[in-house]
């Protein structure tokens, strides 16, 4: 992102610089591994042992030498015999002789001499006598102690999202515990004497509120734990019996509407006496951010703009970052790539504009990008959206065919 100051404020890498610099990691727990799902490692993981611990069948068949069944065809069939069986919970050594094999089920550990499993299905299934009618390269089916993870070597590094299949693996690893950091709390405040709740329909006057919805959905999708406190009138003293009250509990506190400078932004008066600085910034929609530490716990507080549209763009470029750094998470910064444009748009000059877009990879190699709904539909495109397209500060129209940045959603479709 470039750091460039534009005409349409402070340039946004340099903004996210100063806001993430004042953003610590949260303290790391040691947690249970049925607990830590969710966290993010807060230490490089080792491996206390090999895995496989030992040489094992990776299914059920037969393990033999591959050097006794060279050659077999269905013409000239292998013909090995069946000295025994190989379980799961075998644990006393076995070996291999020439000419023979063992049964074997998958985990089972391979006897010695042995260097290959041949499935049940490749052969006639004899119990004392097998037939094999295709000869297997050698390796085949085994799995070798430390093919997936080597003794001492650091399998997760610190930073890493513990996800069911890092669960997986650190309780095959023979591992109970781990320090993770929790999940950010983070709380979600629409501010405003013109919103009203939802289920019902906006008229002049009154706004449905879908920023603390929205925002408190985005917190969840970047892993955190979200509270929706809802709409908070524009009464100074209500605002700040709020924010008392949420910034006890609260690792992030976000509010939206009233960051401007006209005669109804209340929260841009009264947080400024807070502490809390308010930047315009070259992000289009968003364009004004407010970021500082309020309360005895000097928690984090961001301010967006109220428009639903523009807020949710805030959380992207803004809040989520300060989640992933509170989380201890890397990269903090979602994942992106080129894609070529598949028809003409125009950008307000002067600022970073992010729009939805929808994301296709190309045969071959590749991606294109469809602009969605922008400006005043911004809403309906992020909706829709698999991404974010970034056009430059220095764009105002970018033609068909032009290769741009987009930031590429997780979401499951």
């Amino acid at each position: 992102m470039s750091s460039e100051v534009s005409s349409g404020g402070v340039g946004l890498a340099d903004y996210l610089s100063g806001v993430l610099s004042e953003i610590n990691p949260l303290r790391p727990f040691d947690l249970a591994l049925h607990d830590a799902h969710a966290g993010v490692l807060a230490t490089d993981v080792q491996a206390p042992g090999p895995l496989p611990p030992f040489d094992m069948a990776a299914v059920d068949g037969y393990a033999l030498r591959a050097d006794d069944v060279s050659g077999a065809t269905e013409r000239l069939p292998a013909r090995l015999s069946v000295i025994g069986d190989v379980t799961s919970t075998s644990w006393k050594p076995t070996r291999l002789t020439g000419g023979s094999c063992f049964s074997v089920a998958a985990g089972a550990p391979l006897p010695a001499g042995a260097d290959t499993v041949v499935p049940t299905s490749w052969t006639d299934g004899g119990l004392v006598v097998i037939e094999v009618a295709d000869a297997p390269r050698r390796g085949s089916f085994v799995r070798r102690t430390g093919d997936d993870v080597a003794a001492g070597t650091v399998m997760l590094p610190a930073g890493t999202y513990v996800s069911a299949g890092v669960v997986g693996l650190l309780a095959a690893a023979g591992i109970d515990h781990v320090a993770v950091r929790p999940r950010p709390r983070m709380v979600a405040v629409a501010t405003g004497d013109e919103l009203v709740n939802t289920g019902r329909v906006g008229s002049p006057g009154q706004v449905v509120d879908a920023n603390s919805h929205t925002l408190a959905a985005a917190a969840v999708e970047a892993g955190a734990q979200a509270f929706r406190v809802g709409i908070c009138q524009d009464d100074p003293e209500k605002l700040r019996s709020l924010l008392d009250d949420q910034t006890i509990r609260a690792d992030l506190v976000v509010l939206t509407g009233g960051t401007g400078t006209g005669p109804g932004d209340m929260v841009r008066r009264t947080l400024t006496r807070e502490g809390v600085t308010f930047t315009d910034v070259s992000v289009y929609p968003s364009q004004v951010f407010g970021f500082g530490r309020i309360g005895d716990e000097r928690t984090p507080v961001i301010c967006l703009p109220g428009d639903p549209g523009s807020a949710l763009v805030g959380f992207e470029v803004l809040v989520r970052p300060v989640l992933q750094r509170l989380a201890g998470a890397e990269p903090v910064f979602r994942p992106s790539v080129k894609a070529h444009l598949t028809e003409t748009v125009s950008s307000p000059r002067g600022y970073r504009e992010f729009r939805p877009a929808y994301v296709t990879e190309r045969r071959g190699g590749g991606y294109t990008a469809a602009p969605l709904a922008g400006g005043p539909h911004l809403l309906s495109g992020l909706a829709a959206a698999n991404a974010l397209m970034v056009l430059g500060e220095r764009i105002a129209t970018a033609p068909a065919g032009t290769s741009v940045d987009v930031l590429l959603f997780d979401r499951r479709r």
